[in-house]
Parts: C-alpha cells; sequence; structure tokens
C-alpha cells in the first residue's frame, strides 16, 4: 500500500479489503509467494486501520460542552 493508496482509501475500504485477504488466506490454497503477499497487504491495512481509529478516539477524548469549548471526555465502562 503506497502513501497515495493510503490517502485515496476509506478505513470501511480497507476493512473490506482486509477481509478479502484473509478470506484467501483462509481457503488454504493459496501459493506460498502469494500467501506471504497477502500477508503484507494485510499488515498494511491492519495499521492502516489502527492508526484511523488511533486518530478518531483522540478527536472522540474531547467534546463541546455548553459553551462551545473542548473539554476532556472519557468513556465510564459499566
Amino acid at each position: 500500500m503506497s502513501e497515495n493508496e493510503k490517502q485515496e482509501i476509506s478505513f470501511e475500504d480497507a476493512v473490506e479489503k482486509l477481509e478479502n485477504i484473509v478470506e484467501k488466506l483462509e481457503e488454504g490454497d493459496v501459493p506460498l509467494e502469494k500467501a506471504i503477499e497477502y500477508y503484507q497487504e494485510g499488515m498494511k491495512l491492519s495499521k492502516f486501520c489502527n492508526d484511523k481509529l488511533t486518530k478518531v478516539e483522540k478527536q472522540m477524548e474531547q467534546i463541546l460542552n455548553d459553551q462551545g469549548e473542548f473539554e476532556p471526555y472519557s468513556v465510564q465502562e459499566d
């Protein structure tokens, strides 16, 4: 995945491509060289998705309060 591809691809498209790669690898009849190629592409897509999620998580850590100012926000788990 080149830098241009990273900028053009959406998170949803990356997840779909990653799922397709996983399906191909799970079929088991992929030649070794192609499996390695799929694996490398899958790792790049996985990193891309993780980076996107981390970025969004950081954006979500702050919310606008009633006065229109950003303030820290944290999710309270049960």
